[in-house]
């Protein structure tokens, strides 16, 4: 049976997608069970979007600063200028795949942009407003 280029890249893609997606509801259920519910897409997209003024610098910070409003777009770092892919899965499918990488990339930017960690309550959101 021959397979072509084409088939391979889309069944990779598809693997690639139900991997984020189980990524997602097991990170949803676990935020459930510290107690965050009712999570939201759309209180997700507020809080990315809210600016947040940096205790010690007095600047202004949120997530599209870096990322962009547009989760399909790439963004830049505005530190380093360093480009980050997009942040939407369908267009980025490696995104959302790995549960460390969420932690980790959640620990680091919430404490860079609101100065505390996120909760759980806003991790849920989020990550429902980066995968739909």
């Amino acid at each position: 049976m021959k397979i072509s280029v084409h088939s391979m890249l889309i069944a990779l893609l598809c693997a690639s997608a139900a991997a984020g997606a189980d990524v997602v509801d097991e990170r949803l259920a676990a935020y459930k069970a510290q107690g965050a519910n009712g999570f939201s897409a759309a209180a997700g997209e507020v809080l990315w979007n809210r600016s947040f003024k940096n205790a010690k610098t007095g600047e202004s910070r949120n997530c599209a600063a870096c990322h962009t409003a547009n989760l399909r777009n790439a963004g830049k770092h505005a530190e380093t200028g360093k480009v980050i892919e997009p942040m939407k899965p369908a267009v980025n499918p490696k995104r959302l795949t790995d549960v460390k990488q969420v932690e980790k990339w959640f620990l680091r930017n919430c404490k860079w942009t609101y100065g505390r960690e996120c909760t759980p309550q806003e991790k849920g959101d989020f990550l429902l407003f980066i995968r739909n």
